[in-house]
């Protein structure tokens, strides 16, 4: 399905809908077996200049969804509008929530999908740019990775540094317990990685880089 193809629609009225998330950009809400993304105005901005913004980064973020869906899983593009994504609702366990509970072995594995995913993603360039646990969903042992709204399309190295960075950083503060036996595991899925060892390398500066600007 190409972005040609979702169909879009006028919003209808979601007496079901109710309110899961809601972020400095969008708020999120779930309607049955849909999710949708609303991003918000902002009165602070010009109108004009507004409603551009919302616009492009809708775009923006149904592209990146719409190419990442040949590559991975993630939900299903339902409908479009102006301000909304309309996408399927995966009925699964939040990693963020479940991941220390699994079994040693179902945890390994698991760490090694997310790398491998986020390597096919890579080699695709394209940047997830909010990689946490809690923007993954596992049901019935498929890996689905979620909310691109921060995503972007670049093949440069360090905005593919960054993204391990991020889920190094997740896993650390979220699942210290079992946190560097995990990132170990996303390393070895990671491996499929056309870049592996520049983004490696270039990892261990955006680390450096951080604790320098730590001790400031």
């Amino acid at each position: 399905m190409t972005f040609n193809n979702i169909i879009k629609v006028p919003f209808i009225n979601l007496i079901m809908k109710t309110l899961i998330a809601e972020g400095a950009e969008a708020r999120i809400y779930k309607d049955n077996n849909l999710i949708i993304k609303e991003r918000v105005s902002k009165s602070y901005r010009i109108k004009e200049l507004d409603d551009k913004l919302i616009k492009y980064r809708n775009r923006r973020e149904i592209s990146i969804l719409e190419k990442a869906s040949r590559i991975i899983n993630v939900p299903k593009i339902i409908k479009t509008e102006d301000n909304k994504i309309f996408m399927e609702f995966i009925d699964g366990d939040k990693l963020s929530d479940i991941l220390d509970s699994y079994s040693e072995n179902k945890r390994n594995n698991t760490c090694k999908e997310i790398g491998r995913q986020l390597a096919l993603l890579h080699n695709a360039n394209l940047i997830h740019g909010d990689l946490t646990t809690s923007n993954m969903i596992l049901k019935e042992n498929k890996l689905y990775f979620i909310d691109f709204g921060l995503g972007f399309i670049d093949d440069n190295v360090e905005h593919k540094a960054v993204d391990l960075h991020l889920i190094k950083q997740a896993l650390e503060s979220k699942h210290y317990k079992i946190f560097k036996e995990s990132f170990n595991f996303v390393l070895e899925g990671y491996k499929i990685s056309k870049e592996y060892e520049k983004i490696i390398d270039r990892l261990d500066k955006v680390e450096k880089r951080g604790r320098y600007k730590s001790k400031k």
